[in-house]
């Protein structure tokens, strides 16, 4: 059993809590039951088939454990490749004053353009 300020770990439950005897022997192994497994609030057998619902699969994929030193690759058929290239080639291009200055300084017209006869 474990005293105030420490922490039992049980392996393979989320959630799970040690139910033991005063001698730290598991309930369990004194029962000769193997096969069932007690979690917070649930006591289930192995044996059993599990029936997974859309949420349980749900929680599954959400709190999947991810290696993020694995190597992503993304393949690009050649459209998207284009469009990519030319996001790329905004994004990065050079920003100059005298191009600032020039788009903040264009004549601006309103209306029709009026000839002068």
């Amino acid at each position: 059993m474990a005293e105030f300020g420490e922490e039992n770990k049980v392996s393979g439950v989320f959630g799970g809590i040690e139910f033991g005897t005063e001698n730290g022997q598991n309930n369990i192994e004194n029962n000769n039951q193997e096969n069932v497994v007690q979690e917070a609030g649930t006591i289930r057998n192995k044996n059993l088939p599990v029936k997974f619902g859309f949420w349980q699969k749900f929680k599954n994929f959400w709190l999947q454990e991810i290696d993020w030193n694995k190597e992503i690759k993304v393949n690009l058929t050649p459209k998207q490749q284009k469009i990519e290239n030319e996001i790329n080639d905004f994004l990065h291009q050079e920003i100059t004053w005298e191009k600032v200055h020039d788009f903040l300084f264009q004549e601006v017209s309103f209306g029709k353009k009026k000839n002068n006869v």
